[in-house]
C-alpha cells in the first residue's frame, strides 16, 4: 500500500491494505479492540440499538457478533468510505454516510474507534453533543482516539511511545514519517474538554479510550 501524500480512507488500495496497515501503526489495535467489546457488552440490553461509528471493515462488529445475535441487538455500522464499506465483513448492512450527520435514535451503545480525529471540530462537537443526548440511561458511548499532547516531557516522552510502537512492529522509519506528514490537517487530535465528564479506560502513549455513560433523568 504506498501512503498518499494526503492521507484518505476514500481509495481501493488504502481499503484493501487497511487491516494489515492499521495493525502495523499501532501495534496495540487488537488489545484494544478487544478491551471496546468487552466494554460495550456492559451496556447492551436485549433488543437494543448499537451504533459502530467509522465501521471500517467490521473488525468490532465480528467482535460482538456473539452478543449482536443472542441480545437480538439492532446493530448500525456506518462509515463515509465507499471503498471501506464495499470490504466490510461484519455483522449488519453498513450505512455509507459521514457519522455526523445521521440520524440518531436513542440507542444503547455508541462506538467510535479511531474516528472522531478525522472529523472537523466543529462537526465532531456537534455530534458528540447529538450522542450524548440520544444515549439511554444505563448506555454507554465508547469512544477510543487520539488525544492532543499533555505538554512538558511527559507530553515528549508518550510521542515517543507510540513511535516506538510503530518501530517494534516493524514499520519503516521512512514509512513512519511518510504516515505522520499524510495527516496533515486531517487528523486532529481530541482536547480533554470535547469528552469532559468521560471515565478513561485505558491509554498506549498518545490514544486513550473513554466511556460516557447515559443518566437517569432526574424526576
Amino acid at each position: 500500500m504506498q501512503i498518499p501524500s494526503e492521507w484518505t480512507f476514500h481509495r481501493e488500495d488504502i481499503a484493501d491494505g487497511f487491516d494489515r496497515h492499521v495493525r502495523e501503526q499501532l501495534p496495540w489495535y487488537d488489545l484494544m479492540s478487544g478491551a471496546v467489546a468487552h466494554i460495550a457488552r456492559h451496556y447492551i440490553t436485549h433488543g437494543g440499538i448499537v451504533y459502530d461509528l467509522g465501521c471500517s471493515t467490521g473488525n468490532i462488529g465480528n467482535l460482538l457478533r456473539q452478543t449482536i445475535e443472542t441480545r437480538a441487538v439492532d446493530f448500525r455500522p456506518v462509515d463515509n468510505s465507499k471503498e471501506m464499506a464495499e470490504r466490510y465483513a461484519g455483522p449488519g448492512s453498513v450505512c455509507v454516510a459521514d457519522i455526523a450527520e445521521i440520524e440518531i435514535e436513542t440507542f444503547d451503545v455508541a462506538i467510535l474507534f479511531l474516528s472522531l480525529m478525522f472529523l472537523p471540530v466543529a462537526k465532531r462537537e456537534v455530534l458528540l453533543s447529538r450522542l450524548r443526548e440520544a444515549v439511554a440511561a444505563g448506555g454507554a458511548v465508547i469512544i477510543v482516539d487520539k488525544m492532543e499532547s499533555v505538554g512538558g516531557y511527559v507530553g515528549t516522552i508518550m510521542g515517543r511511545l507510540t513511535l516506538a510502537g510503530k518501530a517494534a512492529a516493524g514499520v519503516k522509519p521512512d514509512e513512519i514519517i511518510e504516515k505522520e506528514l499524510s495527516l496533515m490537517g486531517i487528523q486532529r487530535p481530541l482536547r480533554a474538554s470535547e469528552i469532559q465528564g468521560a471515565v478513561e479506560v485505558f491509554r498506549f502513549g498518545e490514544f486513550a479510550g473513554f466511556v460516557i455513560e447515559g443518566k437517569a433523568e432526574m424526576a
